[in-house]
């Protein structure tokens, strides 16, 4: 079934907007996509675009960037949601953080808005070492993380996006809170291994600390940039997300994507090959 009235999805030009925009309009349906450079603008930083935005649209994708953890994010999710019953939207589809109690907070708040509603979830993406901030040191051989001997059931975020779809365009996801993880647990070392096997070449896992983390953070994007992303490192990498869930399962009827299919499928596109 298409719908009739567009869907605004929000970080249309990010990892899972992208995906999720493909997949909606590969299925027939009118997408709008919500970004600064989109014909209707959407810009996070600028409330005034919001409401143009969400204007005569059915659903929303809330996707904010950069995280739910950065000051000031519950309180534009909340504005958000507001102005979306305003403009008569019927169903927010919202990505969230596993075992962030910031990413919690704007659960709470779609959850009570009185529209209709689909949580998302998510543990740590697959694709953050192909396509994030995690690239760079893959293809130079190291990856360091402030995460110990630590486990992640590590989900591709091309399961978030079929999931995400479907909740936007289905009824049967009302009410639901998907929580999307990979199929088995994995420690940051066995990660680099599957990456270095696909990749063709030693990548390499470095424990290090809190403190040489956000050093590492504030070279890439400043002080504050590095507080926020220590902190969250700090709260979910203590082990409280060693567990797998069974979103993918109960939302598509499928099992999740393995880390080692994403790899070998990456690796296969191109994404860690190097200019000449």
């Amino acid at each position: 079934m298409t719908t009739t009235a567009p869907i605004l999805v929000i970080g249309s030009t990010g990892k899972t907007g992208s995906r999720i925009t493909r997949l909606l309009e590969e299925r027939g349906h009118a997408v709008r996509p919500g970004a600064r450079s989109a014909p209707i603008p959407f810009d996070w930083e600028k409330s005034a675009t919001w409401a143009p935005a969400l204007q005569g649209v059915s659903s929303v994708y809330i996707s904010y960037f950069p995280d739910l953890a950065f000051p000031g994010a519950a309180e534009k999710i909340e504005a958000l949601t507001e102005l979306a019953a305003e403009a008569g939207v019927t169903r927010l589809v919202l990505l969230s953080g596993r075992g962030e109690h910031h990413a919690q907070r704007c659960e709470n708040i779609v959850r009570d808005s009185g529209l209709d509603y689909t949580l998302v979830r998510c543990a740590w993406f697959a694709q953050n070492f192909s396509e994030g901030y995690l690239r760079d040191p893959v293809l130079e051989g190291v990856v360091a993380l402030p995460a110990g001997t630590v486990r992640e059931p590590i989900v591709d975020v091309d399961d978030i996006a079929e999931v995400a779809a479907a909740a936007l365009t289905e009824e049967r996801h009302s009410g639901q809170l998907y929580e999307l993880t990979g199929p088995e647990l994995l420690g940051f070392d066995q990660a680099a291994a599957a990456l270095g096997e696909a990749i063709g070449r030693e990548v390499r896992y470095l424990p290090i600390t809190l403190e040489q983390f956000h050093a590492s953070m504030t070279e890439i994007g400043g002080a504050f940039i590095a507080d926020v992303f220590t902190g969250i490192c700090r709260e979910v990498l203590d082990g409280r997300n060693e567990s797998l869930a069974d979103g993918v399962q109960r939302a598509l009827g499928r099992e999740p994507r393995s880390f080692a299919a994403f790899c070998r499928k990456a690796a296969a596109s191109g994404a860690w090959r190097q200019a000449a």
